[in-house]
């Protein structure tokens, strides 16, 4: 790794571990870096002094989970939105293209409006169930020839437009006025629901997926240059795309299932991170991991503070700030051609 991809990475790695630490201070109960640090020291077995038990539980119980959870999801989104970008070659590519997020959030409200399950895991479960539906019901409509970017991707788009026309009959038709607030907070994307279930899974599963993208990455500087060339240096294009949209296929429905449909970090976070790092996905994808783990940190601490006790949608916050970064991006990509 060169000294340019070991200084990105450190930046990026310390400025998680400070919004990880800041972050969770910050809410309608003050707290100390200190006395973050001494709860979570005492709950590692640690011999330190605890916190009172009502401070003890927001750190441990409350903002511990969310905050890590906030940045697991940005993570991962980051890394499909990466992964995604070099096997279809297509700037615009983010996690949400094959049709995933509609799957996910017809999935969900399957389970707020039609009473299929009660709680944080049935939801969970109703959109991971959904979002896989949705990635199969894809690679059916691609047909065999599925793993080519352009037919998985056209197919990505017939099904998000399938889904989400089931949503919204199932939400005209059987939502109450409060039902349909619920479904539409969870649709911007919601971290509410935050528990360390949820990060375990999150961690569990998300971490096979981003090591396999990872080992992937001599194969994705590859399709850089297209994929004659990367079957000319031994890969098997068809396998690789294969693998891999289904892994990131996985990966974006147990994000989906654990936040909502939040846009625009796995969009622009790649790109920033190019500009970091390089684009060489060794460095690239640890470095975009920690760049959209830092963002959505940020972004869920300002959707619960800024109008506290009143909560935005996650989702909301991305776009308001993903929309301009994007726009930066766009416009010093065409002054640079």
């Amino acid at each position: 790794m060169t000294r340019e991809g070991r200084g990105a990475l450190l930046l990026a790695g310390a400025a998680l571990l400070l919004s990880i630490a800041v972050s969770i201070t910050i809410g309608v109960a003050d707290l100390s870096v200190g006395e973050v640090v001494r709860s979570l020291a005492a709950h590692c077995g640690l011999p330190v002094r605890p916190l009172p038990p009502l401070q003890d539980s927001i750190v441990w119980d409350l903002r511990t989970p969310r905050v890590l959870l906030a940045g697991l999801v940005g993570a991962g989104l980051a890394v499909c939105g990466a992964v995604l970008q070099a096997l279809t070659r297509n700037a615009l590519a983010d996690p949400y293209l094959l049709g995933i997020s509609a799957g996910a959030s017809t999935g969900a409200v399957c389970v707020l409006v039609l009473g299929l399950g009660t709680g944080a895991a049935a939801l969970s479960m109703g959109a991971f169930a959904g979002g896989a539906t949705a990635f199969v019901a894809a690679v059916l409509l691609a047909g065999r020839r599925w793993s080519e970017p352009s037919r998985i991707l056209l197919a990505g788009v017939a099904t998000a437009q399938l889904f989400s026309a089931v949503t919204s009959l199932i939400v005209v038709g059987q939502a109450s006025p409060d039902g349909t607030r619920g479904v539409l907070f969870w649709l911007l994307g919601s971290l509410t629901a935050a528990s360390w279930p949820a990060v375990a899974l999150a961690v569990g599963l998300g971490g096979v997926a981003v090591l396999v993208c990872w080992a992937a990455a001599p194969a994705l500087d590859a399709f850089a240059f297209g994929a004659d060339m990367a079957q000319t240096l031994g890969f098997s294009p068809a396998r690789v795309r294969a693998l891999l949209f289904a892994v990131t296929a996985m990966l974006a429905a147990v994000l989906v299932a654990a936040s909502g449909a939040i846009g625009f970090v796995g969009l622009t976070v790649p790109h920033a991170a190019r500009r970091m790092a390089g684009s060489r996905h060794r460095r690239l994808l640890p470095v975009s991991a920690l760049a959209g783990a830092v963002l959505l940190i940020w972004a869920d601490t300002a959707a619960r503070t800024v109008f506290a006790p009143q909560e935005l949608p996650v989702g909301v916050v991305t776009a308001l700030l993903g929309v301009p970064a994007f726009a930066i991006l766009l416009r010093r990509s065409g002054e640079a051609s």
